[in-house]
Protein backbone atom coordinates (compact mmCIF):
# COMPACT_ATOMS: atom_id res chain seq x y z
CA UNK A 1 0.00 0.00 0.00
CA UNK A 2 1.42 3.53 -0.86
CA UNK A 3 1.74 5.60 1.55
CA UNK A 4 1.37 9.82 1.16
CA UNK A 5 4.25 11.55 2.07
CA UNK A 6 4.25 13.88 4.56
CA UNK A 7 3.33 17.77 3.97
CA UNK A 8 5.94 20.39 4.66
CA UNK A 9 5.47 22.54 7.28
CA UNK A 10 4.60 25.86 6.74
CA UNK A 11 7.73 28.48 7.08
CA UNK A 12 10.12 25.63 7.75
CA UNK A 13 13.65 25.75 6.44
CA UNK A 14 14.88 22.94 4.33
CA UNK A 15 17.66 21.11 5.61
CA UNK A 16 20.99 21.11 3.71
CA UNK A 17 23.92 18.44 3.61
CA UNK A 18 27.21 19.53 3.74
CA UNK A 19 30.50 18.03 1.82
CA UNK A 20 34.11 19.18 2.55
CA UNK A 21 35.90 19.92 0.03
CA UNK A 22 39.81 20.63 0.21
CA UNK A 23 41.11 23.98 -0.39
CA UNK A 24 42.32 23.22 -4.07
CA UNK A 25 41.93 20.91 -6.73
CA UNK A 26 43.92 20.30 -9.52
CA UNK A 27 44.40 23.41 -11.79
CA UNK A 28 43.97 25.70 -8.77
CA UNK A 29 46.96 27.08 -7.15
CA UNK A 30 47.92 25.60 -3.41
CA UNK A 31 46.25 27.26 -0.69
CA UNK A 32 47.04 26.34 3.14
CA UNK A 33 46.56 29.97 4.47
CA UNK A 34 44.08 28.07 6.61
CA UNK A 35 47.19 25.88 8.64
CA UNK A 36 47.48 26.87 12.10
CA UNK A 37 51.06 26.33 12.33
CA UNK A 38 53.26 27.86 15.76
CA UNK A 39 56.71 29.12 15.23
CA UNK A 40 59.02 26.94 16.00
CA UNK A 41 60.28 26.77 19.78
CA UNK A 42 56.71 28.63 20.51
CA UNK A 43 55.38 25.61 21.92
CA UNK A 44 55.83 24.71 25.69
CA UNK A 45 57.65 20.97 26.85
CA UNK A 46 55.22 19.80 29.75
CA UNK A 47 56.60 17.21 32.36
CA UNK A 48 56.07 13.96 31.06
CA UNK A 49 54.06 13.57 35.03
CA UNK A 50 51.52 16.32 33.48
CA UNK A 51 48.24 15.24 33.98
CA UNK A 52 46.17 15.50 30.08
CA UNK A 53 43.70 17.97 31.48
CA UNK A 54 46.07 20.30 31.92
CA UNK A 55 47.95 19.83 28.55
CA UNK A 56 45.03 20.14 26.51
CA UNK A 57 46.37 22.88 24.59
CA UNK A 58 48.93 20.77 23.13
CA UNK A 59 46.17 18.96 20.93
CA UNK A 60 45.70 22.29 18.86
CA UNK A 61 49.40 23.86 18.77
CA UNK A 62 52.41 22.31 17.03
CA UNK A 63 55.63 21.08 18.88
CA UNK A 64 58.58 22.25 15.99
CA UNK A 65 62.26 22.51 16.77
CA UNK A 66 63.86 23.30 13.19
CA UNK A 67 63.60 27.45 12.18
CA UNK A 68 63.45 28.42 8.56
CA UNK A 69 67.60 28.96 9.18
CA UNK A 70 68.18 25.40 9.98
CA UNK A 71 68.37 26.35 13.84
CA UNK A 72 67.00 24.08 16.33
CA UNK A 73 65.10 26.23 18.85
CA UNK A 74 62.48 26.26 21.96
CA UNK A 75 62.62 23.44 24.51
CA UNK A 76 61.92 20.70 22.47
CA UNK A 77 65.21 20.41 21.03
CA UNK A 78 66.41 16.77 21.99
CA UNK A 79 69.96 18.56 21.62
CA UNK A 80 70.92 15.14 19.56
CA UNK A 81 74.88 14.58 19.14
CA UNK A 82 76.13 14.78 15.10
CA UNK A 83 76.81 11.59 14.31
CA UNK A 84 73.03 11.20 15.57
CA UNK A 85 71.55 13.28 13.16
CA UNK A 86 74.17 12.29 10.33
CA UNK A 87 72.73 8.42 10.45
CA UNK A 88 69.03 9.78 10.51
CA UNK A 89 69.80 11.82 7.28
CA UNK A 90 71.62 8.98 5.91
CA UNK A 91 68.63 6.40 6.69
CA UNK A 92 66.33 9.40 5.19
CA UNK A 93 68.23 9.36 2.18
CA UNK A 94 68.13 5.32 2.03
CA UNK A 95 64.76 5.58 2.15
CA UNK A 96 63.71 7.63 -0.53
CA UNK A 97 66.21 5.81 -2.66
CA UNK A 98 64.88 2.62 -2.06
CA UNK A 99 61.36 3.93 -2.47
CA UNK A 100 62.56 5.31 -5.89
CA UNK A 101 63.78 2.35 -7.35
CA UNK A 102 61.13 -0.11 -6.13
CA UNK A 103 58.66 2.67 -7.77
CA UNK A 104 60.37 2.33 -11.17
CA UNK A 105 60.47 -1.50 -10.58
CA UNK A 106 56.41 -1.61 -10.52
CA UNK A 107 56.30 0.30 -13.88
CA UNK A 108 59.04 -2.24 -15.23
CA UNK A 109 56.70 -5.05 -14.38
CA UNK A 110 58.67 -6.66 -11.71
CA UNK A 111 56.03 -6.02 -9.07
CA UNK A 112 52.33 -5.91 -8.93
CA UNK A 113 51.95 -2.85 -6.19
CA UNK A 114 54.49 -0.25 -4.10
CA UNK A 115 53.34 2.13 -1.69
CA UNK A 116 56.64 5.21 -1.44
CA UNK A 117 56.35 7.14 1.92
CA UNK A 118 58.33 10.54 -0.01
CA UNK A 119 57.34 13.74 2.58
CA UNK A 120 56.89 11.32 5.51
CA UNK A 121 60.15 9.36 6.00
CA UNK A 122 61.77 11.69 9.02
CA UNK A 123 58.54 9.87 11.34
CA UNK A 124 58.88 5.92 10.60
CA UNK A 125 62.88 6.84 10.53
CA UNK A 126 63.33 8.85 13.78
CA UNK A 127 61.15 6.96 16.15
CA UNK A 128 62.44 3.84 14.39
CA UNK A 129 66.06 5.24 15.86
CA UNK A 130 64.43 6.32 19.62
CA UNK A 131 62.89 2.99 20.65
CA UNK A 132 64.84 -0.14 20.92
CA UNK A 133 63.83 -3.40 18.65
CA UNK A 134 62.48 -5.08 21.68
CA UNK A 135 59.39 -2.48 21.55
CA UNK A 136 56.60 -3.24 19.12
CA UNK A 137 55.94 -1.27 16.07
CA UNK A 138 52.50 -1.88 14.48
CA UNK A 139 52.99 0.25 11.37
CA UNK A 140 51.18 1.06 8.43
CA UNK A 141 52.47 0.49 4.78
CA UNK A 142 54.10 3.66 5.04
CA UNK A 143 56.98 2.91 7.47
CA UNK A 144 59.22 1.40 5.24
CA UNK A 145 61.70 3.60 7.38
CA UNK A 146 61.35 2.02 10.66
CA UNK A 147 62.94 -1.10 9.23
CA UNK A 148 65.61 1.26 7.35
CA UNK A 149 66.65 2.62 10.23
CA UNK A 150 67.19 -0.51 12.10
CA UNK A 151 69.14 -1.84 9.31
CA UNK A 152 67.15 -4.34 7.83
CA UNK A 153 68.36 -6.04 5.12
CA UNK A 154 66.88 -4.13 1.77
CA UNK A 155 67.56 -7.12 -0.09
CA UNK A 156 64.72 -9.08 1.87
CA UNK A 157 62.25 -6.08 1.76
CA UNK A 158 63.06 -6.55 -2.15
CA UNK A 159 62.49 -10.22 -1.90
CA UNK A 160 58.95 -9.63 0.17
CA UNK A 161 58.00 -7.33 -2.88
CA UNK A 162 58.70 -9.61 -5.49
CA UNK A 163 57.40 -12.59 -3.63
CA UNK A 164 60.11 -14.68 -5.24
CA UNK A 165 61.69 -17.62 -3.51
CA UNK A 166 63.49 -15.69 -1.14
CA UNK A 167 60.06 -13.87 0.25
CA UNK A 168 60.99 -14.28 3.94
CA UNK A 169 57.06 -14.00 4.47
CA UNK A 170 56.84 -16.82 1.71
CA UNK A 171 54.24 -15.23 -0.39
CA UNK A 172 51.47 -14.68 2.63
CA UNK A 173 51.15 -11.28 1.90
CA UNK A 174 50.84 -8.57 -0.65
CA UNK A 175 53.90 -6.73 -1.35
CA UNK A 176 55.72 -3.94 0.88
CA UNK A 177 53.69 -5.48 3.85
CA UNK A 178 57.05 -6.52 5.40
CA UNK A 179 57.30 -8.81 8.64
CA UNK A 180 60.06 -9.01 11.24
CA UNK A 181 59.34 -9.65 14.94
CA UNK A 182 63.33 -9.23 15.06
CA UNK A 183 63.52 -5.55 13.97
CA UNK A 184 60.27 -4.56 15.96
CA UNK A 185 57.94 -4.70 13.23
CA UNK A 186 54.82 -6.20 13.83
CA UNK A 187 53.15 -7.75 10.18
CA UNK A 188 51.28 -4.89 8.32
CA UNK A 189 47.56 -5.45 8.02
CA UNK A 190 45.79 -4.08 5.01
CA UNK A 191 42.64 -3.68 6.80
CA UNK A 192 42.67 -0.11 7.80
CA UNK A 193 42.62 0.69 11.66
CA UNK A 194 43.73 -2.96 12.79
CA UNK A 195 46.99 -1.51 14.15
CA UNK A 196 45.68 0.50 17.11
CA UNK A 197 43.89 -2.32 19.14
CA UNK A 198 46.60 -4.91 17.93
CA UNK A 199 49.46 -2.63 19.73
CA UNK A 200 47.26 -1.74 22.73
CA UNK A 201 46.59 -5.58 23.20
CA UNK A 202 50.14 -5.92 22.95
CA UNK A 203 50.91 -3.43 25.17
CA UNK A 204 48.10 -4.47 27.66
CA UNK A 205 49.46 -8.38 27.84
CA UNK A 206 53.02 -6.83 28.01
CA UNK A 207 52.19 -4.37 31.55
CA UNK A 208 50.74 -7.91 32.22
CA UNK A 209 53.21 -10.12 32.27
CA UNK A 210 55.13 -7.19 33.91
CA UNK A 211 57.72 -7.23 31.33
CA UNK A 212 59.18 -3.46 29.96
CA UNK A 213 58.26 -3.38 26.63
CA UNK A 214 56.29 -0.96 24.67
CA UNK A 215 54.07 -0.95 21.80
CA UNK A 216 54.31 1.89 19.18
CA UNK A 217 51.47 2.56 16.28
CA UNK A 218 50.64 4.40 13.42
CA UNK A 219 47.28 4.67 11.71
CA UNK A 220 46.53 7.69 8.99
CA UNK A 221 44.20 11.01 9.11
CA UNK A 222 41.31 8.68 7.30
CA UNK A 223 41.17 5.98 9.54
CA UNK A 224 40.67 7.19 12.31
CA UNK A 225 37.15 7.54 11.13
CA UNK A 226 37.51 3.55 11.83
CA UNK A 227 35.76 1.95 14.57
CA UNK A 228 39.20 0.24 15.80
CA UNK A 229 40.68 3.66 16.39
CA UNK A 230 38.12 4.68 19.77
CA UNK A 231 37.58 1.06 20.52
CA UNK A 232 41.91 1.31 21.05
CA UNK A 233 41.72 4.61 22.72
CA UNK A 234 39.04 3.57 25.29
CA UNK A 235 41.10 0.92 25.97
CA UNK A 236 44.18 2.63 26.17
CA UNK A 237 43.39 4.83 28.43
CA UNK A 238 40.92 2.78 31.13
CA UNK A 239 44.29 0.18 31.44
CA UNK A 240 46.95 2.50 31.23
CA UNK A 241 48.68 0.94 28.53
CA UNK A 242 51.98 1.43 27.57
CA UNK A 243 51.46 2.44 24.34
CA UNK A 244 52.62 4.96 21.65
CA UNK A 245 49.30 5.95 19.57
CA UNK A 246 50.55 7.99 16.31
CA UNK A 247 48.24 9.55 13.86
CA UNK A 248 49.90 10.40 10.42
CA UNK A 249 47.97 13.07 9.03
CA UNK A 250 49.64 13.45 5.84
CA UNK A 251 46.58 15.52 4.57
CA UNK A 252 45.54 12.80 2.07
CA UNK A 253 43.65 9.64 1.81
CA UNK A 254 43.19 7.60 -1.35
CA UNK A 255 41.84 10.37 -2.78
CA UNK A 256 39.59 12.47 -0.43
CA UNK A 257 41.59 14.84 1.81
CA UNK A 258 41.78 14.92 5.91
CA UNK A 259 38.50 16.84 6.12
CA UNK A 260 36.17 14.15 5.55
CA UNK A 261 37.60 12.20 8.71
CA UNK A 262 36.87 15.29 10.42
CA UNK A 263 40.06 17.60 10.58
CA UNK A 264 38.00 20.49 9.34
CA UNK A 265 36.19 20.24 12.71
CA UNK A 266 39.30 19.99 14.96
CA UNK A 267 42.40 18.59 14.71
CA UNK A 268 43.12 14.76 15.03
CA UNK A 269 45.26 15.48 18.28
CA UNK A 270 42.32 16.67 19.86
CA UNK A 271 40.02 13.23 19.37
CA UNK A 272 42.73 11.93 22.58
CA UNK A 273 41.06 14.77 25.33
CA UNK A 274 37.98 13.13 24.84
CA UNK A 275 39.48 9.78 26.04
CA UNK A 276 41.10 11.47 28.69
CA UNK A 277 44.42 11.00 27.05
CA UNK A 278 47.60 13.08 26.50
CA UNK A 279 48.16 14.45 23.12
CA UNK A 280 50.85 16.02 20.99
CA UNK A 281 50.27 17.57 17.50
CA UNK A 282 53.74 17.41 15.92
CA UNK A 283 55.53 18.81 12.98
CA UNK A 284 56.02 15.98 11.17
CA UNK A 285 58.75 17.26 8.58
CA UNK A 286 60.59 18.10 11.56
CA UNK A 287 62.93 14.97 12.69
CA UNK A 288 64.01 16.82 15.79
CA UNK A 289 60.37 17.35 16.82
CA UNK A 290 59.39 14.22 16.14
CA UNK A 291 62.39 12.53 17.66
CA UNK A 292 61.66 14.52 21.13
CA UNK A 293 57.60 13.93 20.96
CA UNK A 294 58.64 10.14 20.73
CA UNK A 295 60.92 10.14 23.70
CA UNK A 296 58.77 12.25 25.81
CA UNK A 297 55.62 9.84 24.87
CA UNK A 298 58.42 6.68 25.75
CA UNK A 299 58.90 8.38 29.02
CA UNK A 300 55.70 8.45 30.10
CA UNK A 301 55.05 5.27 29.15
CA UNK A 302 57.97 3.79 30.83
CA UNK A 303 56.66 5.37 34.00
CA UNK A 304 53.39 3.49 33.90
CA UNK A 305 51.53 6.76 33.19
CA UNK A 306 49.82 5.56 30.10
CA UNK A 307 49.46 5.99 26.57
CA UNK A 308 49.94 9.28 24.64
CA UNK A 309 48.56 10.31 21.15
CA UNK A 310 50.68 11.95 18.22
CA UNK A 311 49.28 13.61 15.32
CA UNK A 312 52.41 13.95 12.81
CA UNK A 313 51.33 16.74 10.65
CA UNK A 314 52.99 16.07 7.24
CA UNK A 315 52.39 15.89 3.62
CA UNK A 316 51.78 12.74 1.21
CA UNK A 317 53.86 13.60 -1.63
CA UNK A 318 53.85 10.95 -3.74
CA UNK A 319 50.83 9.13 -5.06
CA UNK A 320 48.94 6.76 -2.29
CA UNK A 321 50.09 3.74 -3.98
CA UNK A 322 51.11 2.65 -7.54
CA UNK A 323 47.67 2.40 -8.34
CA UNK A 324 46.84 6.22 -7.86
CA UNK A 325 46.56 9.23 -9.72
CA UNK A 326 47.00 12.18 -7.62
CA UNK A 327 46.44 14.84 -10.38
CA UNK A 328 42.47 14.03 -10.61
CA UNK A 329 42.05 15.29 -7.37
CA UNK A 330 44.80 18.25 -5.96
CA UNK A 331 46.65 20.63 -7.78
CA UNK A 332 50.39 19.05 -9.01
CA UNK A 333 52.73 21.30 -7.45
CA UNK A 334 51.14 21.36 -4.06
CA UNK A 335 53.77 18.80 -2.49
CA UNK A 336 56.25 21.85 -3.82
CA UNK A 337 54.41 23.93 -2.01
CA UNK A 338 53.68 22.14 1.64
CA UNK A 339 54.54 25.49 4.17
CA UNK A 340 56.76 22.70 6.40
CA UNK A 341 58.88 21.64 3.58
CA UNK A 342 60.68 18.25 2.78
CA UNK A 343 62.44 16.54 5.49
CA UNK A 344 65.62 15.52 3.94
CA UNK A 345 66.84 19.58 3.18
CA UNK A 346 66.03 20.44 6.92
CA UNK A 347 67.97 18.16 8.38
CA UNK A 348 70.54 18.31 5.97
CA UNK A 349 70.43 22.08 6.68
CA UNK A 350 70.56 22.13 10.29
CA UNK A 351 73.75 19.74 9.73
CA UNK A 352 75.04 22.45 7.37
CA UNK A 353 74.06 24.79 10.10
CA UNK A 354 76.08 23.46 12.91
CA UNK A 355 79.00 23.03 10.86
CA UNK A 356 78.64 18.56 10.92
CA UNK A 357 77.51 18.23 7.18
CA UNK A 358 78.20 20.33 3.82
CA UNK A 359 76.39 19.58 -0.11
CA UNK A 360 79.48 17.62 -1.39
CA UNK A 361 78.52 14.77 1.70
CA UNK A 362 74.71 15.02 1.36
CA UNK A 363 75.85 14.01 -2.75
CA UNK A 364 77.97 11.56 -1.57
CA UNK A 365 75.18 10.14 0.21
CA UNK A 366 72.88 10.15 -2.27
CA UNK A 367 75.36 8.65 -4.59
CA UNK A 368 75.78 5.56 -1.84
CA UNK A 369 72.53 4.77 -0.98
CA UNK A 370 71.47 4.72 -5.41
CA UNK A 371 74.41 2.19 -4.85
CA UNK A 372 73.48 0.24 -2.24
CA UNK A 373 69.56 0.20 -3.40
CA UNK A 374 70.77 -0.55 -6.48
CA UNK A 375 73.21 -3.59 -5.57
CA UNK A 376 69.90 -5.34 -3.41
CA UNK A 377 68.07 -5.17 -6.74
CA UNK A 378 70.72 -7.13 -8.12
CA UNK A 379 70.64 -9.77 -5.89
CA UNK A 380 67.30 -10.10 -5.00
CA UNK A 381 66.18 -9.79 -9.58
CA UNK A 382 68.61 -12.63 -9.81
CA UNK A 383 66.63 -14.90 -7.61
CA UNK A 384 63.19 -13.21 -9.33
CA UNK A 385 61.01 -10.69 -9.66
CA UNK A 386 57.08 -11.29 -9.77
CA UNK A 387 56.32 -14.64 -11.55
CA UNK A 388 59.60 -15.58 -12.13
CA UNK A 389 60.28 -17.45 -9.25
CA UNK A 390 58.12 -18.35 -5.76
CA UNK A 391 58.18 -19.56 -2.54
CA UNK A 392 57.87 -23.25 -2.30
CA UNK A 393 54.11 -24.77 -2.45
CA UNK A 394 54.61 -26.68 0.84
CA UNK A 395 55.35 -23.61 2.87
CA UNK A 396 51.49 -23.20 2.57
CA UNK A 397 51.13 -25.93 5.18
CA UNK A 398 53.39 -25.00 7.11
CA UNK A 399 53.53 -22.77 10.47
CA UNK A 400 50.29 -22.49 10.69
CA UNK A 401 49.75 -25.49 12.92
CA UNK A 402 52.23 -26.75 15.92
CA UNK A 403 50.51 -30.21 15.34
CA UNK A 404 49.61 -30.93 11.69
CA UNK A 405 46.28 -32.79 11.80
CA UNK A 406 44.76 -35.32 9.56
CA UNK A 407 43.34 -33.26 6.98
CA UNK A 408 46.47 -31.06 6.55
CA UNK A 409 48.38 -34.25 6.07
CA UNK A 410 46.07 -35.20 3.59
CA UNK A 411 46.04 -31.68 1.55
CA UNK A 412 49.78 -32.11 1.42
CA UNK A 413 49.51 -35.62 0.24
CA UNK A 414 46.75 -34.54 -2.45
CA UNK A 415 49.14 -31.67 -3.90
CA UNK A 416 52.07 -33.92 -3.97
CA UNK A 417 54.15 -31.79 -1.25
Amino acid sequence: MSKTPPAKRPNARPLSLRIPEPSGRPGDTPDFSHLRLDEPGAVDRPETNTPPLDMRDHAFRLVRVLNDAGEAVGPWDPKLDAETLRNGLRAMILTRAFDDRMHRAHRQGKTSFYMKCTGEEAIAVAQGMVLPREDMGFPTYRQQGLLIARGYPLVDMMNQIYSNASDPIKGRQLPIMYSSRDYGFFTISGNLGTQYPQAVGWAMASAYRGDDRLAIAWIGDGATAEGDFHNALTFASVYRAPVILNIVNNQWAISSFQGIAGGLETTFASKAVGYGLPALRVDGNDFLAVWAATQWAEERARANLGATVIELFTYRGAPHSTSDDPSRYRPGDEHEKWPLGDPVMRLKQHLIKLGEWSDDQQAEAERDAVEKVRAAGREAEAIGTLGQSRPSVKTMFEEVYATEDWRLIEQRREVGV
